[in-house]
């Protein structure tokens, strides 16, 4: 079962593993991206960060889609980080138990704007952002769990 599909482009860090995951109570974190799951290094910093109660798998977009359709998954509680709003829309078009997106941080880049305190989005991320709404999926901002949740749609 996935517990939170998050967009946050350092993937696995303190509020990962700190107030995240026993949040949810996550006994297993996806990190659902092409580079780190090709890069030794990427992977093992990664495993630094992870908390001790849960496992971390890191896995291309195809293969955290093909995990996340198998039954086998069904019987964990899973928390999906991804680094790109286009990341997130390739799992949520392709895995219908996704109702809800979590943005939790998203640095500035050449061309995107501000929209909270930590999420910077560009022309192509508002598009993708509007197929996502159009569909029904619920995108919410917030840093850590007990944060006031703010709706993405409500500020772009």
């Amino acid at each position: 079962m996935i517990k939170l599909l998050r967009i946050d482009d350092r993937l696995v860090h303190g509020q990962v593993a700190l107030t995240w995951t026993p949040s949810l109570g996550a006994d297993c974190l996806v990190v659902a991206n092409d580079k780190t799951a090709k890069d030794e290094f990427l992977k093992m910093t990664m495993n630094l960060a992870k908390p001790a109660t849960a496992k971390l798998l890191i896995k291309s977009l195809d293969d955290t889609i093909k995990f996340l359709s198998d039954e086998r998954s069904k019987n964990m509680k899973i928390f999906v980080l991804v680094n790109s709003v286009p990341d997130a829309a390739v799992l949520a078009n392709a895995i219908p138990e996704i109702k809800s997106i979590n943005f939790g941080g998203i640095r500035g880049k050449e061309g995107s704007k501000l929209i909270s305190k930590a999420i910077a989005v560009n022309d192509d991320d508002i598009a993708v952002i509007k197929e996502l709404l159009a569909k029904g999926i619920e995108l919410e901002i917030r840093q850590v769990p007990t944060d006031k949740v703010q709706l993405v749609e409500a500020l772009i």
